[in-house]
């Protein structure tokens, strides 16, 4: 066990890392500023069409929902509290309370689902609708970007000039649309960021990928970083990033932890369940491509919400299955499986900045 001073200087420690590797405001005091009104209606603030035309879009690669990953499983949401059976019709053998529940289905007669090899529920107990997000990451490029990229987390239209209201001028952009963030201007303590010409967004609408320098603490080669703020997760073979996705980190009151990690197990399925007794009950079965670094907290798939970029879970990391099982796949080389209890990628995690 370790002692309190020896924990408390490791703390210490994770601070300084995280302080380092973090980009407030404070740190942008040279970006330009305007105030709402003429000032920042009539300023000339972004890039011209030219330098807009020299880089239209952001040099990465998108990746698609793996179709096959999302729908090889019969997900449902239970309704209530249910009773288990051991055939349909037959005896009861346990029940499940109510709560955030999901369960797997494996076949289903008149009016009766079978969820494990001898357990059977009442069709009536389940919905139907299970949001498994189609929402997929990016592969960064080698070499650096000229510009952040970043993904619009609502529907929007730009405004005309930071600080702005939104536009008819401009069409319907879509959350989850990837941009690049050209210019930056502070307008009443907020970033606002050049989207194009003439477009401009506020910073709680988008989500920034900023990858973070490898320091001395992180020893594997394959390491992940998460930004508790900006809602994305990082994956780097060394020092360069390779790829960026949007995540949901754990609510205030169940929040995800800061510091520095290692994946200590991972399964390709398993069961999460907590708050046993409690309002907020739970119990997912098959929760795909699961990575544990942080006690019971894990990066996993989600196949029971698509959104993504905003924190809403009991703490845990959740990813869009597709990207969940990339992560998966990547991570494998760092576990030594002859090796008991072998660790794998170092987990990083830390907030860029700080929620106002």
């Amino acid at each position: 066990m370790r002692s309190t001073i020896g924990f408390m200087i490791v703390l210490l420690s994770l601070l300084l890392v995280s302080s380092q590797h973090s980009t407030t405001l404070a740190e942008e005091e040279n970006l330009p500023t305007c105030s709402l009104g003429i000032d920042c209606e009539s300023g000339n603030w972004g890039l011209s069409k030219a330098e807009l035309a020299a880089y239209p879009k952001p040099d990465v690669t998108q990746i698609y929902a793996d179709k096959n990953l999302l729908y090889d499983r019969v997900y449902r949401r239970v309704n209530g509290a249910i009773e288990y059976f051991d055939a349909p019709n037959g005896n009861v053998k346990g029940g499940l309370a109510s709560g955030f529940n999901f369960v797997t289905v494996m076949n289903e007669q008149p009016g009766w689902a079978q969820i494990t090899d001898d357990t059977w529920i009442r069709t009536d107990a389940l919905s139907t609708d299970v949001a498994n997000s189609t929402f997929a990451g990016i592969y960064l490029p080698e070499e650096a970007l000229p510009y952040p990229v970043a993904w619009l987390l609502v529907h929007l239209q730009p405004a005309q000039y930071p600080g702005g209201e939104a536009s008819d001028a401009y069409p319907l952009m879509l959350r989850y649309t990837l941009v690049s963030l050209y210019t930056t201007v502070i307008v009443d303590g907020w970033r606002w960021y050049q989207i194009g010409e003439d477009q401009w967004v506020k910073q709680t609408q988008v989500a920034k990928v900023l990858p973070v320098e490898r320091f001395d603490e992180i020893d594997t080669e394959r390491w992940i970083s998460i930004d508790l703020y900006e809602q994305v997760l990082i994956a780097y073979n060394g020092d360069t990033p390779f790829f960026a996705t949007l995540i949901s980190s754990g609510l205030p009151q169940w929040s995800t932890n800061e510091g520095l990690f290692h994946v200590y197990i991972r399964y390709p399925r398993t069961v999460m369940t907590g708050a046993d007794g409690q309002e907020d009950f739970y119990y997912l079965e098959e929760v795909p491509w699961t990575m544990y670094f942080d006690d019971d907290i894990a990066v996993h798939g989600a196949y029971w919400h698509d959104g993504f970029g905003y924190r809403r879970s009991h703490g845990c990391v959740n990813a869009s299955i597709t990207d969940a099982n990339l992560l998966y796949n990547w991570a494998s080389p760092e576990f030594d499986f002859t090796v008991p209890n072998d660790t794998g990628p170092a987990v990083y995690v830390y907030s860029s900045d700080t929620y106002k």
